[in-house]
């Protein structure tokens, strides 16, 4: 785990469950077009929040790559959900523009409800082939650039699934931060 202050804000990564992280407000679902149940982070969110979720977030879709929309959590042990559609590594370009969009609009839409902590999964870096260290890239610096303008959020979290993601995260966190 690693953690940084930036203007009285706290950046953190850690390895865990993003479906676990009962402390915290709002969990980001990295999802797909139609806001369903799929793979990775969207299977695992969708399955424990139960099928309240995939019947709210039915109306909302389908969204595009870099848009963020925002449901309630059903089952999980947050208030929200926000869904963002990450962009496919070498089909979505320019891929870093649209994996930032997701970050920046993710953590607007939050503030925009007063939501004070967020926790993000490494979007775009699973099915969608987004390199892992690219993606923490663009992830930490949008993150830095976001967050000193935002009113309401006061901690952001990353949730790695494997302890090489968590590594680069929190290596990059560190070095991008300084």
């Amino acid at each position: 785990m690693a953690q940084v202050e930036l203007n009285g804000k706290t950046i953190e990564c850690m390895r865990g469950d993003i479906t676990q992280q009962g402390d915290v407000e709002a969990v980001v679902n990295a999802a797909n077009a139609q806001l369903m149940p799929g793979g990775g982070v969207a299977g695992a969110l969708h399955s424990a929040a139960g099928p309240g979720l995939a019947k709210e977030c039915g109306p909302m879709a389908p969204i595009r790559p870099g848009e963020a929309v925002i449901s309630g959590a059903h089952n999980l042990p947050n208030q929200f959900v926000i869904h963002c559609l990450g962009p496919v590594y070498g089909v979505d370009e320019p891929s870093d523009h649209w994996l930032a969009e997701c970050y920046r609009n993710a953590l607007e839409l939050a503030d925009s409800k007063g939501i004070e902590s967020i926790a993000f999964p490494a979007i775009s870096a699973g099915a969608f082939g987004y390199p892992v260290e690219a993606a923490a890239e663009v992830a930490l610096v949008t993150v830095k650039q976001v967050i000193t303008r935002l009113e309401n959020i006061k901690r952001v979290r990353f949730v790695l699934f494997s302890a090489s993601d968590e590594q680069v995260f929190c290596s990059r966190l560190l070095s991008t931060i300084e």
